[in-house]
């Protein structure tokens, strides 16, 4: 073969290995940079909030002792509800949020235990910080249209014990039925609860199989992949007050306008639009 002819060959197939090796980089390090200084860090788990940071003044249902908690507490401003799911971005991890504080209910306390309790979700004002993200959970995961509300009731009694004192947190288990895109499944799940000047602070993580409420999986052909599981995660603050309107009631209304002020939480969002590839 003339010198020529072998230069050329071996141009082009620096050209090829140049290029492959170009394709192995953006597909890797495009998702390393979206998800690590673009789209940031997710929003950090619910959590009761730090002791002695509630304010105010004590507060008690009408009827009840000095120090009782019986009567009803209805879930008040600031209470939090929404997902999160695990995330795979060609090879890169991320945790999917998204949040609203649309949500109403109440429980129901005489002597030391739970008798009653029962909660609703405005499906439609569950944002995050993608568009993408939100048409999907709206459209084709979720049908929000369809089903517009995800409710929990308790089942069982939760027994407290001994009451607690202000400042002080407690676990229980729980067990009820939540109703999520149409299909009613038991649930038996743990709950911490911090009584405060203010009311009473409950904290749930509730791990959720997709399958088992007929959800579609959120994954998005081999672009985007998550786990066949999630949390739905509450942070509700009760308060013997009124409380937030009920979801689904002509004040709440749809996509977040009633449930409490400020309505549906907003996941920071990112500094630049969401990544396209073409």
């Amino acid at each position: 073969m003339p010198e020529d002819g072998a230069r050329r060959i071996h141009r082009t197939r620096n050209w090829v290995i140049a290029a492959a090796a170009l394709v192995v980089l953006l597909a890797v390090g495009v998702p390393f940079v979206y998800i690590h200084f673009i789209e940031g860090t997710p929003p950090a788990k619910l959590a009761l909030p730090s002791p002695g940071s509630g304010g105010g003044t004590t507060t008690t249902a009408a009827g009840a002792t000095a120090g009782s908690v019986d009567g009803t507490w209805h879930v008040g401003s600031g209470s939090t509800v929404g997902y999160r799911v695990q995330e795979v971005l060609i090879g890169q991890h991320t945790t999917a949020v998204g949040r609203s504080s649309t949500v109403s209910g109440s429980i129901t306390i005489a002597g030391n235990a739970v008798t009653d309790g029962s909660f609703t979700v405005d499906m439609a004002s569950v944002v995050s910080d993608q568009s993408e993200r939100n048409a999907s959970f709206d459209g084709r995961i979720m049908d929000v249209t369809r089903y517009p509300t995800a409710t929990l009731e308790l089942t069982s009694p939760i027994a407290l014990g001994t009451v607690p004192a202000v400042g002080a947190t407690s676990t229980y288990r729980a067990v009820g039925e939540l109703t999520m895109h149409g299909t009613t499944k038991p649930v038996d799940f743990t709950v911490s609860a911090e009584r405060t000047d203010a009311g009473i602070d409950v904290l749930a993580d509730l791990p959720i199989q997709f399958s088992a409420w007929n959800i579609a999986n959120p994954s998005i052909g081999g672009f985007v992949t998550t786990a066949d599981d999630g949390t739905l995660e509450a942070l509700l603050h009760l308060t013997t007050g009124a409380g937030n309107p009920a979801v689904g009631s002509s004040s709440a209304g749809s996509g977040g306008s009633g449930g409490g002020p400020g309505g549906p939480v907003t996941v920071p969002p990112t500094t630049v639009p969401p990544l396209t590839i073409k």
